[in-house]
């Protein structure tokens, strides 16, 4: 039982971590790059947002209720990260992460359903003739949770030392990462087999 349990939960923060996959990662840092330690709160709960809908439209393809075209999945992803990304770039120091939820916190859910239905189809396999699919699910959205709390944290700790030791402005820092991640994202969107 708790071999199954840990191998879901595993499974859930190797998705994440996966070193040839990182558009999860892309997204996490572009989502996280705007905040500091003492916003830890709003990043937990956006990131959580982002866990929701991965799961949930995991729960849809898992049920039959969904199925979508993985190349205009593939395509989709790495524009939600590009969104972001300019965004930050477009509203660095001008406090647009500061305002209530809304927008950003429903774009948020949105482009986690979108990087959800992403990974559906493999995970279609994980599930297998599985009964309990609902259980298996949620252990793997911990293991997702988890993997995305570690980037978060080594995020806002990056932008900690960048900040504090080598005095960058924050405005600096968002533009920087997310110019970066502007420059990685836009080949995978050019590469996509949906263009």
């Amino acid at each position: 039982m708790f071999e199954n349990f840990w191998f879901n939960v595993e499974y859930g923060i190797n998705h994440v971590l996966d070193i040839n996959a990182y558009d999860h990662v892309l997204f996490l840092i572009v989502l996280t790059v705007p905040y500091m330690f003492k916003d830890w709160k709003r990043v937990l709960l956006l990131v959580s947002m982002f866990t929701l809908g991965h799961t949930l439209s995991l729960i849809l393809a898992a049920y039959g209720v969904v199925r979508i075209n993985a190349r205009i999945v593939e395509f989709l992803i790495p524009i939600t990260i590009l969104i972001v990304a300019l965004f930050n770039v477009f509203t660095s120091g001008k406090g647009a992460q500061k305002e209530k939820v809304g927008v950003l916190f429903l774009s948020t859910l949105f482009f986690g359903l979108i990087h959800g239905l992403g990974f559906a189809r493999e995970f279609q396999i994980l599930l297998g003739a599985s009964d309990s699919k609902l259980v298996l699910l949620l252990e793997f959205a911990l293991g997702i949770e988890l993997a995305q709390v570690i980037i978060v944290f080594l995020v806002l700790f990056l932008g900690y030392i960048v900040q504090t030791i080598f005095r960058f402005s924050k405005r600096d820092w968002i533009m920087v990462v997310s110019s970066i991640v502007v420059g990685l994202v836009i080949p995978m969107i050019l590469n996509s087999d949906f263009l």
